[in-house]
């Protein structure tokens, strides 16, 4: 296809609409009041959705060092002696911490495939509010037997597991090629605001409450979360009673979509095409940096750099504040470059990807070489906080290259990309054992940063931002036949007209 083809084609490939300055547009534009777009309605509450998420996921990393702190206790005889309320060693303590990947794996593909079924939104909504649920059982469990804490540790992740496929399904239905960027980066950052506010809090509230308060408190705030979502976000615009009938066409417009209609999946196109596999490897690549220092990152600063409790949920959190903020940027960066014309959208996934895994990759051998206090904490923050531009490559990369089976690649993607959650917390523990010693984690910050590093040359060889063939939907395919046999009769005219007026 020549250029000028593929120019005419972009607008039905979903992903450059820009050369035709989006021919679909609102009577209302986009602007700093989000309210007055459902859609964004959607992406706030995904947002606190994807906060809940994280925070019942990561204070068991902090609560776990107190509930294993040796505390000194003094009897009214003035007898000094030690006691903990779990007496786990370093191999337990990684079993636990990984446990809960042991579920989130199974359950990828199920919500992916589920919420092309029965919508995103339920999807989304159930696995986080029964996670909500588990969470507030936690100390019961805990306090019965380790076996026990296992196992809830696991259905959580079980219900969990379909949290990242099933928002993908939400976004296949409510978000327009140009906002993909800055919804799925605006609600993904709810998970490093999750993050930042579990670690500190958690800390806190172990400190001055006991262990058991961090469970209460995050569980219940997940259940409040999964009434709301549950009351006002629906699977597509069209659905929403609270989206007009003009947002509910643009968005309708500018995806292509054509109705409710049973979904193919063509699975061997899945499993054969590169650009498919390039993200699974990016995605693997940033989850096993980063399930690292979730999950490691308090009990590295507290037994290696000597930071205290207190301090070490509070220093934990800085690293995720950065990626945080630094989500919003890059989500409206991208979306900007491909509005301008600037690059497209293989360009900006590639470009944005591949720079953040090449800093990381710098940043987490600075950490391993200099652990000093405070730089230690300032290069993992950079290299953690960069994590946000990959994100707005790999992670929205399968709305590009087949948006209708988004939730379902997502899905198989994130089962792989789940592996670093088992690996990483195990392999640290058997790597560092219980002495904490510097060159056991000069190791584990070596491995990270190799894995960023080939994840960054396999995602620059094979990513691809183009709508794939086998993703395309016979209306689609129809229509790039009809426009590209009316460009071949305006380019037919004009070779006429050209001879004629050289005859003449």
């Amino acid at each position: 296809m020549t250029d000028l083809e593929s120019t005419k084609l972009d607008k039905h490939n979903g992903h450059q609409t820009h050369h035709n300055n989006n021919e679909h547009t609102e009577s209302e534009p986009l602007t700093w009041r989000f309210w007055r777009k459902q859609r964004y309605i959607v992406v706030l509450l995904a947002f606190f959705g994807f906060f809940n998420v994280y925070s019942l996921r990561v204070n068991l990393s902090v609560a776990i060092v107190a509930m294993t702190e040796n505390r000194t206790v003094t009897d009214d005889a003035g007898n000094v002696s030690y006691e903990q309320d779990f007496p786990w060693d370093s191999k337990q303590k990684g079993l636990i911490l990984s446990s809960f990947f042991y579920g989130y794996i199974l359950t990828q593909f199920l919500g992916g495939y589920i919420g092309t079924k029965i919508g995103g939104n339920i999807v989304f909504g159930l696995g986080i509010g029964t996670t909500a649920i588990l969470t507030l059982l936690t100390p019961l469990a805990a306090n019965h037997s380790l076996e026990m804490f296992l196992a809830v540790r696991i259905i959580e992740g079980v219900f969990e597991g379909v949290t990242f496929p099933g928002i993908h399904a939400v976004w296949a239905r409510w978000s327009p090629p140009l906002e993909r960027s800055r919804m799925a980066s605006i609600a993904f950052a709810g998970n490093y605001a999750g993050t930042v506010i579990a670690m500190p809090s958690s800390g806190l509230l172990a400190s001055r409450y006991g262990w058991e308060s961090v469970f209460y408190v995050f569980g219940a705030i997940g259940v409040v979360w999964f009434i709301l979502w549950m009351l006002f976000v629906r699977a597509g615009p069209e659905l929403d009673r609270f989206c007009s009938k003009e947002e509910c066409e643009y968005i309708q417009k500018t995806i292509g979509y054509v109705g409710a209609k049973k979904i193919k999946h063509p699975w061997k196109a899945f499993f054969t095409s590169m650009a498919f596999y390039a993200i699974i490897a990016s995605h693997f690549s940033e989850n096993w940096g980063f399930y690292t220092l979730l999950t490691q990152l308090p009990s590295f600063l507290k037994d290696t750099l000597n930071f205290d409790l207190g301090k070490t949920g509070f220093i934990s959190a800085v690293p995720y504040l950065a990626m945080g903020i630094l989500l919003a940027i890059s989500g409206y960066l991208a979306d900007w470059l491909q509005v301008k014309g600037i690059w497209t959208t293989t360009q900006v996934r590639r470009n944005f990807n591949c720079g953040a895994f090449l800093a990381q990759t710098v940043f987490m051998m600075l950490t391993a070489y200099i652990m000093d206090p405070t730089w230690s904490v300032i290069f993992i923050t950079i290299a953690v906080g960069l994590g946000a531009f990959a994100w707005s490559g790999f992670a929205v990369n399968h709305l590009d290259i087949a948006p209708q089976h988004a939730s379902v690649l997502m899905g198989i993607g994130n089962t792989f990309a789940t592996i670093p959650g088992i690996v990483s917390p195990l392999l640290t523990g058997y790597i560092v054992g219980d002495g904490g010693d510097r060159d056991q984690w000069r190791v584990v910050f070596f491995i990270s940063a190799g894995i960023y590093l080939v994840g960054c040359v396999i995602y620059w060889f094979y990513a691809s931002g183009e709508l794939q063939e086998w993703a395309k939907t016979p209306e689609q395919k129809a229509m790039e036949a009809e426009q590209k046999q009316q460009l071949q009769l305006t380019q037919r005219a004009g070779f006429v007209n050209t001879a004629a007026d050289l005859k003449d």
